[in-house]
């Protein structure tokens, strides 16, 4: 059974000697994302010089026209050490489309899902026909099966769902207030909204998550929300964390 989390946490109150710019959900928005990371190389190069990593929210896939693309940019970038990636419920949802589960993929093409078939190359007509059988249902998901590379596939199932650092947790979605890390569900980690939004309890870390789109980065004492609905809006963000510091990044809007 794979971890829920990528390491142990370490003392606070900082990033544990790291310069961390954590990036909020893509989907599919590969031009934001080479955007933003353009800013970040630039941000990088004026700061003092420091070890350096990025912090993938999750949600990579769906909605955007370039979720092939996106997946295998963070892919190459967490080879060469210089991002770490966590699982969204949308690329979730996709291995579990994989899987051979039929209802999530009737879900999954009502949240985006067809941009990524598009993406990898799935027919359009299979696409408008959708699932409307378990017979259909297969088919569909067996033409994404052939076009993924088996290297993709195997890096989205070996993405952890948080990762401590420092006096940070990131994690995609949130988690339930009061439980401890080490017994939390993964789905609540993946999908949740409240009562993790809502809290006003202290965590053990501050909580650096995604998921839930506001209009501007949502700063709040025991957590920091950074999706700010790039593949509607345009606006993909980043935050810069070092030390006791932090500051954000974004691509302009539409």
């Amino acid at each position: 059974m794979k971890p829920l989390w990528s390491r142990r946490p370490e003392s606070p109150p900082d990033t544990a000697g790291l310069r961390l710019y954590a990036i909020g959900d893509v989907h599919g928005r590969f031009d934001l994302l080479t955007e933003l990371l353009r800013r970040i190389e630039r941000d990088a190069s004026v700061r003092p010089a420091a070890e350096t990593r990025l912090v993938m929210l999750g949600d990579y896939i769906d909605r955007g026209p370039q979720s092939r693309e996106v997946c295998e940019l963070l892919h190459a970038l967490s080879l060469e050490g210089r991002a770490i990636c966590l699982r969204g419920n949308h690329d979730q949802t996709l291995l579990d489309v994989l899987d051979g589960d039929h209802e999530a993929l009737r879900f999954w093409l009502d949240y985006g899902g067809d941009a990524t078939l598009r993406s990898w190359g799935v027919p359009e007509d299979a696409i408008e026909q959708g699932c409307r059988s378990v017979a259909e249902a297969e088919r569909l998901a067996a033409a994404l099966r052939d076009r993924m590379a088996p290297a993709i596939v195997d890096w989205l199932r070996g993405l952890p769902a948080c990762h401590v650092q420092g006096s940070y947790l990131f994690v995609h979605a949130g988690i339930r207030p009061g439980v401890p890390l080490d017994r939390q569900e993964e789905a609540d980690l993946l999908w949740i909204r409240q009562p993790f939004l809502a809290s006003e309890a202290r965590h053990p870390w501050k909580v650096v998550h995604g998921h839930s789109v506001t209009d501007d980065v949502d700063h709040r004492p025991n957590r920091i929300g950074i999706d700010t609905g790039a593949y509607r809006t345009g606006v993909l963000t980043a935050l810069g964390l070092e030390r006791d510091g932090c500051w954000t990044l974004r691509t302009g809007g539409a």
